[in-house]
């Protein structure tokens, strides 16, 4: 054996480990760069970082960003109260013009509830020059208004997220997307920017409707729907709005699937619950 030879011999010896360690860095390598060159292994290994991420950002949004938020508004509202004015005028005239015209409709029933005997009067003659009985007529004014249907559903598809009824129904399904076209048309038809359809008068039944940005509440009420009945109504549908929706962003603000205050996803059950819960037995 040679010098050279036993050199090689020695070397062998020596740096096995270290060859062994490198051909391991060389397969490593190998493997790293077939994943960043394929789209779906890459996204196996990325994809759950991503939204974990994402989901703690998303819940992180009320502590980190609402403080900035919040100030920042009160900074430009600050400085620009102009422009604030010019911005809300349209809107808050709008609602103060609404809330003016539903309390002289109040004031307008309480007063003729005070001349209750004129009511019994123009009842005597209408039962004379008519032909329903005055006890038929009694029982009409005295008919009070119930809630029979309620359904929670989106503006822009017209999916209904949930309902709740008193008795059986047609296909909620199908009521539902009849309301987003009747609601639709009819705002487009009359094209008045910023203005929402209110109230449809089916038979014997009213079909009040709330818009909000995302959604809107439709509820079916029978019997005689007077405006304090319908200040019930808006009352009952702000409240459920604000307590529950309030509670469920991803619903509100379309971020994907709805979730509860304990995290787990909010189905069409869990709302329908939460509609028979604020109107199952709700007076008007």
């Amino acid at each position: 054996m040679n010098e050279r030879e036993r050199l090689e011999v020695l070397k062998d010896i020596l740096f096995t480990d270290d060859r062994d360690y490198a051909d391991k860095i060389t397969d490593r390598i190998v493997q790293l760069e077939q994943i960043l060159h394929d789209r779906n292994k890459l996204s196996g290994k990325v994809d759950p970082i991503v939204s974990a991420q994402l989901e703690a950002f998303t819940k992180s949004i009320p502590d980190t960003l609402g403080p900035v938020i919040t100030a920042t508004l009160k900074e430009e509202i600050k400085h620009h109260k102009d422009e604030v004015v010019d911005a809300l005028y349209p809107v808050l005239g709008k609602m103060i013009k609404k809330y003016i015209a539903q309390e002289m409709k109040v004031l307008s029933e309480k007063i003729d509830e005070q001349f209750s005997f004129v009511k019994s009067a123009k009842r005597k003659i209408r039962s004379i020059f008519g032909n329903e009985k005055e006890e038929e007529l009694l029982l009409s004014e005295l008919s009070m208004a119930k809630i029979e249907q309620v359904f929670l559903i989106e503006r822009e598809s017209g999916i209904l997220k949930g309902g709740y009824s008193k008795t059986a129904t047609i296909d909620e399904e199908l009521i539902s997307g009849m309301l987003t076209a009747i609601k639709s048309f009819v705002e487009d038809a009359f094209n008045k920017g910023g203005q929402s359809l209110e109230l449809i008068e089916y038979e014997l039944y009213q079909i009040h409707i709330q818009s909000f940005v995302t959604h809107y509440v439709a509820v079916v009420i029978s019997g005689n729907y007077l405006t304090r009945s319908k200040n019930k109504v808006q009352d009952l549908i702000f409240n459920f709005y604000n307590k529950y929706m309030a509670m469920n962003l991803d619903l509100v603000m379309d971020l994907g699937q709805g979730r509860g205050e304990d995290g787990e996803p909010v189905t069409r059950s869990d709302i329908e619950k939460e509609l028979s819960k604020y109107f199952g037995n709700a007076k008007i």
